[in-house]
């Protein structure tokens, strides 16, 4: 069962705290869309300043939309294609300042100013990504992405 907590601390301290609650509530659940659900459900709780948080699933041709919190979104991204479609094809994380600076941007959600995009890796295999957008710009730091970087690492371990 979850518990919500105070997150209280260091940033450090705070992101350990939501890991160690990924670990109890994706521990022993081998359904990957129950897992990914609660892990979106666990960030959009946890961050400050954001709008939308899911994960959008490889399905061998493009990405398609996967569990998420926020206002619906775009179902289907093309590998290379915006910040998702880019992160995925590199394998890299991907963290935008200003999504009207990002060249072919998709704009699912026209409050959206920043965006952290994290591929989902397995065995050399992608499985998707994690995005997250912001209705502020600037709104990812370095320390938030190793964060959704180890978040991610975290999910993979169970997926």
């Amino acid at each position: 069962m979850f518990h919500t907590k105070d997150y209280s601390g260091s940033r450090a301290e705070q992101h350990a705290a939501v890991l160690s609650q990924l670990r109890a509530l994706i521990h022993d659940e081998p359904n990957t869309i129950a897992n990914l659900a609660n892990a979106s459900a666990l960030l959009n709780f946890y961050l400050e300043d954001i709008n939308w948080v899911g994960f959008y699933l490889y399905d061998g041709n493009e990405l398609v939309l996967g569990p998420f919190q926020g206002l619906p979104a775009c179902i289907r991204i093309p590998m290379g294609k915006g910040v998702c479609g880019t992160s995925a094809e590199r394998r890299e994380t991907l963290r935008v300042q200003d999504v009207q600076t990002f060249p072919g941007h998709i704009a699912c959600d026209a409050a959206s100013k920043s965006e952290i995009v994290v591929p989902i890796v397995k065995d050399d295999k992608l499985l998707g990504v994690l995005d997250i957008d912001s209705p502020l710009l600037g709104r990812f730091d370095e320390e938030d992405q190793n964060f959704l970087e180890q978040f991610v690492s975290t999910l993979t371990q169970q997926l």
